[in-house]
């Protein structure tokens, strides 16, 4: 029937575990939804959790995905498919277009082979963009201009998107407008319109999904930075120093690749740059590691402002994980959507 069942919702609540646990019970596959877990080798800070010695088992051929850059397999958690961890390099600039074309065929298959395709993630646009499409997906990057663009305050791009297209700016959230890489991406789009007789054309999901339930996940604020906090703790007791350290052995850097974007590696740059002296009186480590948790903190909530309106267009559930008997109230309401009593959007 072409079903598709999406669990979204900010950082830190439990996506991947409840994911698997409905794998279980509902004959699924998990699809990652994460705009930092594509990348290889960057595992600790990007919370993949993987089990210990797990290899990812690759359906390239398979899938029948053109692209000498892109890695697609998958890794069995508890007995469970996860595809889209590991599918580029830390240098690859990897977009949404990539990700929309890399889920749509892992889709297809997990439906071909008449398993439920669970996709699980906090990457909004991606989850967006295996939907409904997103508009303008086959403008191509402009590697320049984000580069021009780049050192830019928010204030900056905002009047710089409102004199090239201001319809477009009014068309944006203000979790949008505040945040640099959708108004680099925007700004983007309209010099391409303005630049030449390049028309957009929205891109549709080529997938025909006949029946679609998303469920949001959110706890309080106060409880959701706690398990930020405790999460980033675990992390760094995990060996990401370690992990940074491997990866700048074999020529990455904060400059050529995925660390100076992602969160929980970015932070650490001055940690290697200095050589760990003491910074103003503080322990340097302690205070990279409160820096992690803010900026945890903030993704949170641009996370939450995005999926607030996205489940609310698109009539998703959201459930509380503080609640009192909440697992077994997506259960049953996954029963009775996967069975046919109920149907999604």
């Amino acid at each position: 029937m072409n079903k598709l069942l999406v669990i979204c919702g900010p950082t830190a609540t439990g996506k991947t575990a409840l994911g698997i646990n409905l794998a279980k019970k509902f004959n699924g596959e998990i699809v990652s939804a994460d705009s930092r877990q594509v990348y290889k080798e960057m595992d600790v800070g990007t919370g993949k959790d993987l089990p210990a010695n797990s290899n990812l088992k690759s359906q390239m051929s398979n899938l029948n995905l053109k692209s000498k850059n892109l890695t697609i397999g998958f890794y069995e958690i508890e007995g469970v498919r996860v595809w889209l961890y590991d599918v580029v390099e830390p240098d690859y600039k990897f977009s949404v277009a990539d990700y929309v074309k890399c889920a749509e065929v892992v889709i297809k298959d997990i439906w071909r082979r008449g398993k439920l395709p669970i996709l699980v993630g906090g990457t909004g646009f991606y989850i967006k963009g295996v939907i409904d499409g997103i508009e303008s997906l086959g403008v191509p990057p402009d590697w320049e201009l984000r580069e021009k663009l780049s050192n830019y305050q928010i204030i900056k791009l905002s009047n710089l998107l409102k004199k090239l297209d201001p319809k477009r700016w009014q068309k944006m959230n203000e979790s949008d407008r505040n945040n640099p890489r959708r108004l680099i991406r925007a700004i983007e789009i309209a010099s391409k319109i303005q630049n030449s007789k390049f028309k957009i054309q929205n891109s549709n999901s080529k997938l025909k999904i006949n029946n679609l339930l998303i469920i949001g996940l959110r706890a309080s604020y106060k409880l959701l930075y706690q398990r930020i906090d405790q999460r980033v703790e675990e992390r760094v007791e995990k060996g990401i120093i370690k992990e940074i350290q491997r990866l700048l052995k074999k020529g990455y850097n904060w400059e050529n690749s995925a660390l100076g974007t992602t969160i929980g590696y970015r932070e650490w740059e001055k940690y290697f740059k200095s050589f760990r002296f003491q910074v103003s009186g503080f322990n340097l480590k302690e205070e990279i590691i409160q820096r992690w948790k803010f900026a945890e903190h903030a993704y949170a909530r641009r996370q939450i402002t995005w999926f607030k309106k996205a489940l609310r267009q698109a009539q998703g559930c959201w459930f509380d994980i503080y609640q009192e008997n909440w697992q077994y109230k997506v259960e049953e309401l996954i029963r009775d959507w996967y069975y046919g009593k109920t149907s999604g959007s």
